[in-house]
């Protein structure tokens, strides 16, 4: 067999192994010991086998397709299970094996004291295949088959914790919210099938210059079919990758133990749908409108979610809002064509939020299990590794950093984003830009407010548990070091390559830009705006440390002086009670109205119950009318006699 085959199917199908082997076999490797040593093993296997793919594919060796097997023949439509090896898919896997590999051993400490670790394990290796399945996938379809194996594996992770009620809700909102992003999804590869005639990415990258103008007639009237495609796809990305209005799943999945939000909100599921707008980026450059919705979705997500963080007090749910504006960061990177920049903050964010959630489990460890800031404060000297590595990740998300010296990975990628925002030059590129300004500002202040609430300060909560808290144990915090290392020089590293052309050495084509999408970069952008997104983040450490340290009995008066907008933002702008009313409260209410009046009240009383009941009243006029005596009948033969001789006289007339 192909050396190349070997490796790269043993990167993708490891995990799958690993969680077979815990899921079936854990009690006979062990209660706890074997399931974890057999997942770690084999995600960490798969993790150093990412980096020998990433290595030969971005610098040298060919992107290369493998076809295992004929996955589906039916009709026209031919599905092969291929294996899609470019350098975007190195660069997921390298990513997804990465942080998983990180995750799962430090599972191993934080997991040590549930009776649930060998289906825990199984879940979070299971979670990794789907997601490798889904970046390595060759046409739409092995795309959606990993798509919905990650929607699962999500649901089965966040509900780990079944016997708490709020876990179990938490799963299934997000299960539901995201099928109605899947919908969407689905809608949009059956457009595919029908314009292209194949879901096979090759077919449709070479045909889709071909069919700009080809439309679709719905209702009497004409649409662009790649417009309606790009936005019905892209509603999938929405639900996936929690944009604005299908992401309300994304916070309460801090319900599931927090390696799980780490792996969900920092590599995998949630940066599913930036995946699938680079992998789509031939489709997408020929619907400009989809691109633009694509922006300016993005920007409003980025500064939104923002917002919700400045006044969250969980800990995990500030972070986890976080993560939802730096997804918004990447999707208008997508929209004003930057493709490369959107990558390249995703390989840097995923670094630096798994740092963040690993950390902020760490302080949760020391703290007994409390999530509440106002209920933490001076663990700055009682967990000091912590703290260190909470600080290295906060610099990266706030995008510190001295251009031509040094930065933190997120300077590098952010700052790409806002330039090729701003560069592009369109109204979409220019609110993209200014939004996520804002968002830049809002990101650092929340990011110090995190700091100084949970390590500065006096303790303010529990004082037993503040005197008994510890470090975590090395098992915790040994995976936090290659995550820390990662979120300081994977941005200086890496900016020249994911900076260069789509048809440079490194890309190599993967990604499409049309000539008049591609914005000019670094050059050709003022240096006011280039400055402005680290003058912003800086001008939020300082207000949020002027603030919260100097003058922390302003904060009580700022949130009455705010008033109803306080009470918006702090309340997730009520798209939760929105949800509420319309849906969840109001379903069951017209389902109620359908069933007694549509269908017992009209449907079953005019239909089958009707013709039932008629014909049951028919039969017994009739059988009223069988009385058995003889005169009863002679009347009757003698008026049909009488009726049938008047009616011949008339027809005789």
């Amino acid at each position: 067999m192909d050396t190349h085959i070997m490796l790269d199917c043993a990167a993708v199908f490891l995990p799958l192994l690993g969680a077979v082997v815990a899921g079936f076999g854990g009690h006979r490797l062990g209660d706890r010991g074997g399931a974890q040593i057999v997942t770690c093993l084999a995600v960490l296997a798969a993790a150093v086998l990412s980096g020998t793919i990433f290595y030969e594919v971005s610098f040298g060796a060919a992107p290369r397709t493998h076809i295992l097997a004929t996955w589906i023949e039916a009709g026209g439509l031919k599905t092969n299970w291929a294996l899609r090896i470019d350098t975007l898919t190195a660069i997921m896997m390298l990513v997804v094996n990465g942080v998983s590999a990180m995750v799962h051993v430090y599972s191993v400490g934080y997991m040590h004291h549930d009776k649930g670790v060998p289906r825990f394990m199984s879940y979070l290796s299971l979670f990794t295949f789907f997601m490798l399945m889904l970046v390595s996938a060759d046409n739409m379809l092995q795309m959606f088959f990993g798509w919905e194996g990650v929607g699962l594996a999500s649901y089965l992770l966040i509900g780990f914790w079944y016997e708490k009620p709020r876990a179990g809700m938490a799963a299934m909102k997000a299960f539901l919210v995201n099928r109605v992003g899947d919908f969407g999804f689905l809608l949009g590869i059956f457009g595919v099938y029908q314009i292209f005639g194949s879901l096979d990415f090759n077919v449709i990258f070479k045909n889709a210059p071909q069919l700009v103008d080809a439309e679709f007639i719905f209702a009497g009237s004409s649409y662009p079919a790649l417009t309606v495609i790009s936005l019905l796809l892209f509603m999938g990305a929405m639900g996936k990758s929690a944009q604005i209005g299908l992401h309300t799943w994304l916070p309460d999945a801090m319900e599931g133990p927090t390696p799980v939000s780490a792996l969900i909100h920092a590599a995998t599921m949630v940066t599913a749908g930036v995946f699938m707008l680079a992998r789509l980026s031939p489709l997408f450059e020929y619907a400009p409108a989809a691109l633009a919705v694509v922006a300016v979705v993005g920007a409003v997500t980025a500064v939104v979610a923002a917002s919700i963080g400045l006044t969250q007090f969980d800990i995990k749910r500030v972070i986890a809002y976080s993560t939802m504006s730096q997804l918004g960061y990447m999707f208008f990177a997508a929209g004003v064509s930057a493709y490369g920049a959107s990558i390249f903050h995703l390989m840097t964010h995923a670094f630096f939020k798994a740092l963040l959630f690993l950390a902020a489990g760490s302080v949760i460890h020391a703290m007994a299990g409390e999530q509440d800031m106002r209920k933490m404060g001076g663990l700055w000297r009682k967990i000091p590794v912590t703290y260190a590595l909470m600080w290295i990740g906060s610099l990266a998300l706030a995008g510190i950093g001295i251009e031509g010296l040094f930065g933190f990975s997120g300077f590098y990628s952010k700052d790409m984003i806002l330039e090729a925002a701003f560069a592009r030059g369109t109204w979409y590129g220019y609110v993209a830009y200014g939004l996520g300004l804002m968002a830049a500002f809002m990101t650092a202040f929340y990011s110090w407010r995190l700091l100084i609430l949970t390590f500065h300060g006096e303790p303010r909560g529990d004082a037993q548990v503040a005197a008994h808290a510890h470090e975590s144990s090395w098992i915790m915090l040994a995976p936090l070091l290659p995550l820390a290392l990662g979120a300081l020089i994977v941005g200086c590293v890496a900016k020249d390559w994911f900076a260069g052309a789509p048809d440079g050495v490194f890309w190599q084509n993967v990604l499409f830009v049309l000539p008049d999408h591609a914005p000019a970069m670094h050059d050709h952008v003022p240096e006011l705006a280039r400055m402005a997104p680290l003058v912003m983040a800086l001008l939020g450490i300082g207000v949020s440390v002027w603030l919260y340290v100097r003058r922390p009995y302003y904060l009580a008066a700022i949130a009455r002086r705010l008033g109803i907008v306080y009470r918006v933002v702090f309340n997730k702008y009520y798209f939760d009670e929105l949800y509420d009313f319309l849906f969840v409260r109001s379903l069951p209410r017209w389902g109620a109205f359908l069933w007694h009046k549509g269908d017992d009240g009209g449907i079953d009383r005019f239909g089958p119950d009707g013709a039932a009941a008629l014909a049951s009243r028919v039969g017994d006029d009739i059988r009223k009318a069988q009385t058995g005596y003889l005169y009863h009948y002679a009347m009757v033969m003698a008026v049909a006699l009488m009726l049938l001789a008047g009616w011949a006289l008339v027809r005789g007339a």
